[in-house]
């Protein structure tokens, strides 16, 4: 379970011509944003914050960006505007944590150990919606990414993490192309994912042409292009966990009716064929 998915050279920094059209005019697009540096994302961390998803196809992800570019920077890490990622989640034996989110509990916690692929950072993380619909991310940098609980991370989760944590064991990969953005005039971020894959041991599923759009602000009430964006093509805000998916995928032992209308949503994305209405 916890050995690390293979990244090959094409993933690790891809290039144009051996891209799909469709992945080829999104790098295209990224360039035309001004950039931002990591530096300066320290001013919109947004660790405390209203998050709103969508579930958008790779066409609706581009149509969207050619409409709000002058409103956004992008962050570039070494002049390169789409970033890689690749996460490790954990759960208890029985899949405790995922069945909170599921079941729709008040407060919900996901915990994950978090590789920044291009810049070589790693994070231990723990994710917690509260009742209040807030978001708060706790985080502690680790030399490499965390494959198993050990006795450091343990220390560092009984101040931030509810639960028994030496119960926690390694459960799900998943691996995405990240672009963020950050408004020119307000505290918002808008992370855009593409190229969704998970995998456990000797099982992977792909998110083919889906692209997930997390809206990142301190309050609901800010002025954001990139929403009204989605009003104008329909889009209507979407709740999505990465985990959630990944598990409903992979696991057949979990309860997951209630994430069957979720993926038959992207099931009809992928083909064409959904609406919005």
């Amino acid at each position: 379970m916890h050995r690390t998915p293979p990244i090959t050279q094409s993933q690790t920094r891809p290039q144009p011509w051996a891209l799909p059209s469709s992945a080829y005019r999104l790098e295209t697009l990224a360039e035309h944003f001004a950039p931002i540096s990591l530096k300066e994302m320290d001013s919109v961390a947004l660790l405390n914050r209203i998050d709103t998803k969508f579930i958008m196809s790779s066409g609706q992800l581009l149509q969207a960006l050619a409409a709000i570019r002058p409103d956004y920077r992008m962050l570039s890490v070494n002049s390169q505007r789409i970033n890689h990622y690749r996460t490790l989640y954990f759960d208890t034996p029985n899949f405790d944590l995922y069945h909170l989110h599921i079941n729709k509990r008040a407060d919900i916690y996901k915990v994950r150990s978090r590789e920044y692929t291009d810049s070589r950072l790693a994070f231990l993380e723990v994710k917690h919606k509260n009742h209040k619909g807030r978001t708060i991310k706790e985080r502690i940098a680790t030399a490499e990414p965390i494959l198993q609980m050990n006795t450091q991370a343990e220390r560092w989760l009984h101040n931030v993490y509810p639960f028994d944590s030496q119960s926690l064991q390694p459960k799900i990969w998943n691996t995405f192309r990240r672009l963020t953005l950050v408004s020119k005039t307000n505290c918002e971020r808008v992370t855009l994912d593409v190229d969704l894959t998970f995998y456990t041991q000797d099982q992977i599923a792909s998110l083919d042409g889906i692209a997930i759009a997390e809206v990142k602000m301190d309050s609901g009430r800010c002025r954001s292009p990139f929403l009204a964006q989605m009003h104008a093509q329909r889009i209507h805000p979407r709740g999505f966990s990465k985990y959630c998916i990944g598990v409903s995928m992979l696991y057949g032992q979990v309860k997951k009716n209630a994430m069957k209308p979720k993926l038959l949503r992207l099931e009809k994305i992928m083909k064409g064929t959904a609406t919005y209405e």
